[in-house]
């Protein structure tokens, strides 16, 4: 590297710092390399997105910073990521149901083979001397023992590969669910929900605002019509959502039929406002059923929205949304509380 690059290079930590520190943006790797990114007006879409983002906020949310940084600065080779722990999930699904079976065919081999053994020990063959039968027998015993070893030791060996993969399955569904997106909807998922808000409430609670939605009679749909047309509401309430984002808001599918949305540095009315619209477009959705041809219309949701107050844990934060949704699914649903 020349002397110049080195000093546009240190210029830039010296432009990047003083900014991470101002919007309280943990020093990572990831984010140094975001807001180097930025400081050297590299790519302009990525500035643009970037100041949207402060914006409407006094701090820099982690997860849409790390959303940004998948976008504009990381190797294209991340972007398959997601893809390749699928593909992975689903070989290791064929590798454990071939050694499963494989496992069956030598416990089945082993008692053939000692079966046979036992009819060959009672085979009365006159055309031979005594001797040369217990020779004969005694060549088949101690084959019959090999097998029997061999079989036994690739048994306890498929046991253990077994054990191996039921772990990797594990640890693999255990990243999937550290994923920040949810692979239905596309929407944020929960863990990018909770390290949001948690990022807020160390740092900037000041009007931050929480929505809680939930489809109405979203079991009937399943029920009615099918869990992949349940998957299609899911999927179309989620983009409708994510279309409805504006002023630093950002949502999440919190879990099942539900949904959860920040809306940092604003107010009680205006978030309820936001509520009501999203309500309004939602309650306008139709879906057709390709199976029946049927047209389905009553997809709606219901809301409960809340703005954090000084000293709130979480756990109320949330709480407070969740007794004005299942108030607003009292009285008819397809509400927005408080009014």
């Amino acid at each position: 590297m020349n002397s110049k690059l080195i000093m546009e290079s240190v210029q830039n930590l010296k432009k990047a710092v003083p900014l991470m520190m101002k919007y309280k943006v943990p020093t990572t790797p990831i984010n140094y390399a975001l807001w180097y990114t930025y400081v050297s007006e590299e790519l302009p879409l990525l500035n643009e997105r970037l100041e949207a983002l402060i914006a409407n906020n006094e701090i820099c949310p982690p997860v849409q910073s790390a959303s940004l940084y998948r976008e504009f600065v990381a190797d294209p080779k991340d972007a398959t990521t997601w893809a390749l722990r699928s593909s992975v999930d689903k070989m290791l699904q064929h590798i454990d149901q071939s050694l499963t079976d494989t496992h069956n065919d030598t416990n089945n081999f082993q008692k053939n083979v000692e079966q046979t053994f036992g009819e060959i020990n009672n085979v009365e063959n006159d055309a031979l001397s005594f001797e040369e039968v217990v020779v004969l027998l005694k060549k088949l015993q101690g084959d019959s023992k090999k097998i029997h070893r061999s079989t036994a030791f690739f048994s306890e060996t498929l046991a253990t590969a077994k054990g191996e993969i039921e772990s990797l399955k594990a640890a693999l569904k255990k990243s999937q669910q550290q994923a920040l997106y949810d692979s239905l909807t596309g929407l944020l998922n929960r863990h990018a929900f909770d390290t949001e808000v948690s990022a807020y409430l160390e740092s900037q609670t000041q009007g931050l605002c929480l929505i809680l939605a939930d489809i109405d009679h979203f079991k009937s749909f399943n029920d009615e019509w099918g869990h992949l047309l349940g998957d299609q509401v899911l999927k179309v309430v989620g983009r409708k959502l994510n279309d409805s984002m504006r002023d630093g808001a950002s949502a999440y599918r919190f879990g099942g039929e539900e949904f959860v949305i920040l809306v940092p540095s604003s107010q009680l009315r205006i978030a309820r406002h936001m509520a009501e619209s999203i309500r309004k477009m939602i309650e306008k959705l139709s879906l057709k059923d390709k199976r029946s041809g049927e047209t389905i219309k009553n997809i709606t949701l219901s809301f409960g929205v809340v703005e954090y107050q000084p000293e709130e844990s979480l756990s109320s934060f949330i709480a407070r949304a969740d007794t004005f949704l299942y108030e607003a699914k009292r009285l008819g649903r397809n509400r927005v509380l408080p009014l």
